[in-house]
């Protein structure tokens, strides 16, 4: 591919008789959702977009609200939507919620207005889909990655918290966007809408994802080959220390793997007969420690954590059941890999130790990636022009499944980046008083526009 070109705005017009008028929608026009509550907001207002999609706050797999306002919004932008389970394939996917997590998210999203083949389209974890557009001339297909989920967090109703005290917290009892991905839907819809105009090469096309949180979502959409012919892959995200105004590339985005095992053992009275029981508790607990005591490694960064720790009965019985939900990570890829190993190891033995048996599941997973020079040429030259300062690469030292997209694409020689934007140190990420700088929202969004538009 060519050289960065030069600075493109993307709210750079043709001239009045050649302009092609965009759709929108409308205040006060429901746009094929049936939505009865509130009107469509305009998606070139990002603010108004996040503080609708911060007050329904979804987590993994459960998105039917926000998958059907974006459905709605860009259906009325023109562009082509694909998505529900002949999309992509989630029914045994490990990561899944329980069948009364995914009941209840269907009637939340009819008691908010959702239409009835909406809700049918987006039910049962299905709420990937992807959007299309073809520019009006030849050229690459541009992919966009945009996480839509949520967290199970109780949001902070302090009088000091933004959202809060301006009426937009979470509607929704334990869950909460404190991760910033309503302010990443909320870019993608107005880079989307910018793009209407179609005054680009090529073809975009945007993956809107459930369930980063978790690592889940990517790979199902991987497997259903969306982006095996993408020749551009981006992935966007707020904060993470960046400062106001600017924007710099990620580096060191861990491969990690998310393990649940279910250890079955045998139950018995704790005092009658003990030697009877078999418990899994006491398997999983020495798991906990085996797994904390993990060796590290002199060649990579890594982590190991055990998050949740599951055992119903009582305190007079053997327990014969319990859930473990443990995490590896690492900047290496042989070294994840290895890390995992190793990991599964502990758990396989604990189960021996203790005479119980034990399941493991990956549940979700993610690799390394970086990325690709081009991209950052591009964004050197763009960036200005919108208001926007390049940094050096900075660490992420975290994990985004967005990566799977990365790798796949780079794999295929198409090139990938994963960009970091400064919204605010408003709380750490995934704390209940998180919260974003709404002004470098549209910013974002008309830089990516603008970045679509270069090739």
């Amino acid at each position: 591919m060519r050289g960065p070109p030069p600075a493109i705005s993307a709210a750079r017009r043709a001239p009045r008789s050649s302009r092609r008028r965009r759709p929108r929608p409308r205040p006060g026009r429901a746009v094929s959702t049936g939505r009865r509550a509130e009107a469509l907001p305009d998606p070139l207002d990002a603010t108004a977009v996040r503080r609708r999609l911060h007050r329904r706050p979804e987590p993994g797999f459960l998105e039917i609200e926000t998958a059907d306002l974006a459905w709605g919004l860009l259906a009325g932008l023109g562009w082509r939507l694909r998505g529900g389970g002949d999309l992509v394939d989630v029914r045994d996917h490990p990561g899944l919620p329980s069948r009364d997590e995914l009941d209840a998210a269907v009637r939340r999203a009819a008691a908010q207005g959702v239409a009835a083949a909406s809700v049918h389209r987006f039910r049962d974890g299905n709420t990937a889909f992807v959007a299309e557009l073809r520019g009006t001339r030849p050229g690459p297909l541009i992919a966009l990655r945009v996480d839509m989920d949520a967290l199970p967090i109780q949001e902070s109703r302090s009088g000091g918290h933004h959202p809060a005290a301006r009426g937009f917290g979470s509607d929704i009892d334990g869950a909460m966007h404190a991760c910033g991905h309503d302010g990443h839907v909320a870019i993608a819809l107005r880079a989307a809408a910018l793009l209407s105009d179609r005054r680009f090469a090529g073809t975009v096309r945007l993956l809107f994802q459930p369930a980063e949180e978790g690592v889940r979502g990517a790979a199902p959409m991987l497997a259903a080959g969306l982006v095996d012919d993408v020749d551009v892959l981006l992935a966007v995200h707020l904060g993470f220390g960046i400062p106001d105004g600017c924007v710099a590339a990620a580096t060191e985005l861990y491969g990690t793997s998310k393990l649940r095992a279910e250890f079955t053992g045998v139950a018995a009275h704790a005092s009658g007969a003990p030697e009877q029981g078999r418990s899994a508790l006491l398997a999983a607990a020495s798991a906990v420690l085996g797994l904390h005591a993990l060796p590290r490694y002199a060649t990579a960064t890594t982590r190991v954590n055990v998050g949740t720790l599951h055992a119903p009965g009582a305190a007079n019985i053997v327990n014969a059941r319990a859930v473990l939900g443990a995490e590896v990570r690492a900047g290496g890829a042989a070294e994840h890999d290895d890390l995992e190993r190793r990991a599964r190891d502990v758990l396989h033995g604990a189960a021996a130790m203790h005479g119980v048996t034990v399941d493991v599941a990956r549940t979700g997973w993610a690799t390394s990636a970086a990325t690709d020079g081009a991209i950052l040429g591009r964004i050197e030259t763009l960036a200005p022009g919108h208001g926007l300062r390049l940094l050096p690469p900075r660490p992420l030292r975290a994990s985004d499944d967005a990566t799977l997209f990365m790798r796949h694409v780079q794999e295929r020689d198409g090139l990938a980046g994963y960009l970091l934007v400064g919204a605010g140190t408003y709380g750490p990420h995934h704390s209940p008083t998180f919260d974003l700088d709404e002004a470098a929202l549209a910013p974002a969004a008309d830089l990516l526009a603008a970045l679509i538009r270069s090739w």
